[in-house]
């Protein structure tokens, strides 16, 4: 591919879209995102066009694709809220996929999950298998990067966890906390989507870190890291997830959805695969230690003020 393209990524403003969108301007591209919050601060001095979704006026957004050489997907929704749902974000990405095949989009980078699966209960993982299948049928060659947990500046798993670390005398896992993760540095999921994206043909990629934990270890490891080492607690699941609540309530956000411990527990956020990303967790937790989980990660709150820059943390 040469340079000066126009790459659209979803969501550049935010997490995973910015670092992907920072990839490609220093390749030289043109940028243009498509976004929610085309009043949010611009984080790229001006340099990225941003252009509301329109997934409710197909022709719109078909034309908000014309001319993209590749299409990188972020966008997706983490939990059911009243303002927004899974459902409502498999079939905004379904449209953008379509509107992406009537402007002739050649190539599709779109980000999925690990062990996404059509018959599972857990609505997240079947809303993405439903998506990869949606994306096969367009035709489109693509990849399809299956990362598990980000972390980074702007993370809130990572970063939630050592925020309360720092406050609470002892921390719950749910379970026995032997279900493992693979996090992923988010820059190092934004450098392949960009290898992915000048490449051709179809594949799927498990994006996963070269490191793996159980999650009481991963507990346990942020906890050495910021000084705060707790005593961990195996809780019911049940209990762990209304302990979150109560917590969720105080801070104004959802802290953690019976899914999501759901998912963990039943080793979806795993594979046998090799690494995708090259930084270590704990090599990046030790040199932000000092503000790792300073301050808490608000998704909610990111999602109600359209215009404020996601805060690096």
């Amino acid at each position: 591919m040469t340079e000066s393209q126009l790459h659209v990524v979803t969501g550049a403003f935010g997490y995973s879209g910015r670092y992907i969108a920072q990839r490609l301007l220093e390749r030289g591209h043109r940028v243009r995102t498509l976004t929610n919050s085309v009043d949010r601060i611009n984080p790229f001095q001006g340099r990225v066009e941003a252009v509301p979704y329109h997934f409710d006026e197909p022709d719109r957004l078909t034309e908000s694709l014309r001319g993209a050489a590749v299409l990188y997907n972020t966008y997706w929704v983490r939990f059911n809220h009243r303002t927004f749902t899974h459902g409502e974000a498999v079939e905004n990405t379904r449209r953008m996929f379509q509107a992406a095949q009537r402007a002739g989009v050649p190539r599709i980078v779109h980000v999925s999950i690990t062990n996404p699966s059509e018959d599972s209960q857990l609505e997240y993982f079947h809303g993405k298998a439903v998506l990869e299948r949606a994306l096969c049928e367009t035709g489109i060659p693509h990849t399809i990067l299956r990362p598990t947990v980000l972390f980074g500046k702007e993370d809130i798993l990572i970063n939630n966890i050592a925020w309360m670390l720092r406050r609470l005398p002892v921390f719950g896992v749910f379970g026995d906390g032997q279900y493992k993760l693979q996090p992923i540095y988010v820059d190092d999921l934004a450098q392949l989507a960009v290898k992915e994206g000048a490449a051709t043909g179809t594949r799927t990629i498990d994006a996963i870190g070269p490191e793996t934990f159980t999650y009481r270890e991963l507990v346990r490891t942020i906890g050495q890291i910021i000084g705060k080492q707790r005593p961990i607690l195996s809780v019911p699941p049940v209990l762990g997830y209304w302990v979150g609540w109560v917590v969720g309530k105080l801070v104004g956000d959802t802290v953690v959805t019976r899914e999501e411990i759901a998912g963990l527990m039943q080793n979806l956020l795993v594979t046998d695969s090799p690494p995708a990303g090259a930084t270590e967790l704990t090599d990046w937790a030790r040199e932000h230690a000092a503000t790792l989980g300073v301050k808490y990660a608000n998704e909610l709150a990111r999602r109600r003020d359209r215009q404020g820059a996601y805060e690096k943390l």
